[in-house]
């Protein structure tokens, strides 16, 4: 198999050198590098690298409007590097959201010891990106119909001993952004509480729920501790936390907790899944989607095995196929799905409700 070929536009002399020598290290050709998007596109165009490694600050043309340029023109596949700011998380999220395949965050502090650490995730993102289908996901839909508020399901304080609620576990990695916006594009207002765990660092959840809750009339929320899980509203894993399902009576609630890594990540997909298989059971709907690696797939398998409906994304529309590749031959999956009919087998699962539980 011939070498995955990257090229490396910074407009950091040493930060160019470092990520090179980074994916070098990792079995990566670096075709060449170039300091601002005009010096790059004339490499890009003769070159054509299987990747293309981005900074999102840069002169002359910054990061977000040479991406859209990429994929309008010559579309490959495209890491991004930002800074764990405020700022670079919107700017990476625009990024994720207009075709990026994956992104690697870098410091402000100890910029060089992290940039000469093989382990900084770099290596990864970009062989992933290198299998990435860019045209998997669609555009987004426009907003479905809404309810009025009044049509809103109504939720009762009550902490009753039985519950029929349905509760739907999403686990997401690499190509998450774009596919979880088409998905929630596809839903009502009335759709099920959703606790989704996306795998993005700290910061970058609180600017994807907020970016989502501006997108949708779903209420998208970074999930805190004790918040209720209630039709209407998704709650959004915080980045470098755990989340949990619990229950006190009737009423699902998130837990955010601190902990280990599982399978590499925290929040963990698994972490997830086996607290709604053991709190909801079969009130559960389970759904993997796109994403690097196998989070998630043991833990949609318990899900299955205590009566949840289940369901992976298909391999069509995933941006990269391995969390769902995973989990189907793990026999975890009741059904396998493409990105286009997830909403509606979602809406027609909760309908039918299961027996008390």
């Amino acid at each position: 198999m011939n070498a995955i070929t990257a090229l490396i536009v910074d407009d950091s002399a040493v930060v160019r050198k470092h990520l090179a020598e980074v994916l070098t290290a990792g079995g990566i050709q670096v075709v060449a590098t170039a300091q601002d998007p005009l010096f790059a596109w004339p490499k890009i165009q003769a070159l054509r690298p299987n990747v293309i490694v981005l900074d999102v600050e840069m002169p002359r043309m910054d990061g977000i409007s040479f991406l859209r340029k990429i994929m309008a023109e010559l579309p490959t596949p495209v890491v991004m590097c930002s800074t764990l700011t405020e700022a670079g998380c919107e700017t990476t999220l625009q990024a994720l959201a207009a075709g990026a395949v994956s992104f690697v965050t870098k410091p402000r502090l100890g910029l060089k010891s992290f940039l000469e650490d093989g382990s900084n995730g770099l290596v990864d993102a970009v062989k992933a990106a290198a299998r990435a289908k860019l045209n998997a996901v669609a555009p987004a839909a426009p907003r479905p119909a809404t309810l009025s508020p009044a049509a809103r399901p109504a939720t009762t304080a009550s902490a009753l001993a039985e519950t029929t609620d349905r509760v739907v576990a999403i686990g997401i990695s690499t190509g998450g952004v774009q596919t979880i916006e088409a998905l929630l594009a596809q839903l009502p207002r009335n759709a099920p509480g959703i606790m989704v765990v996306q795998h993005m660092p700290e910061k970058f959840t609180a600017s994807l729920a907020a970016r989502l809750n501006s997108l949708f009339d779903l209420e998208v929320l970074e999930a805190r501790d004790g918040d209720r899980v209630i039709n209407g509203r998704v709650l959004i894993a915080p980045g470098g936390k755990h989340m949990r399902l619990c229950r006190s009576g009737a009423q699902y609630l998130a837990e955010v907790r601190d902990g280990p890594l599982i399978n590499r990540h925290r929040p963990s997909v698994d972490v997830l899944f086996r607290s709604v298989a053991q709190h909801a059971g079969r009130n559960a709907i389970g759904l993997i989607m796109t994403g690097m690696g196998d989070d998630g797939a043991r833990g949609l398998r318990d899900m299955h095995d205590a009566g949840a409906v289940t369901a992976a994304q298909d391999e069509a529309s995933c941006v990269v196929f391995g969390m769902p590749n995973e989990a189907i031959k793990l026999g975890a999956a009741d059904v396998v799905l493409n990105l286009a009919d997830i909403g509606a087998w979602i809406m027609r699962t909760a309908a039918h409700r299961p027996a008390l539980a």
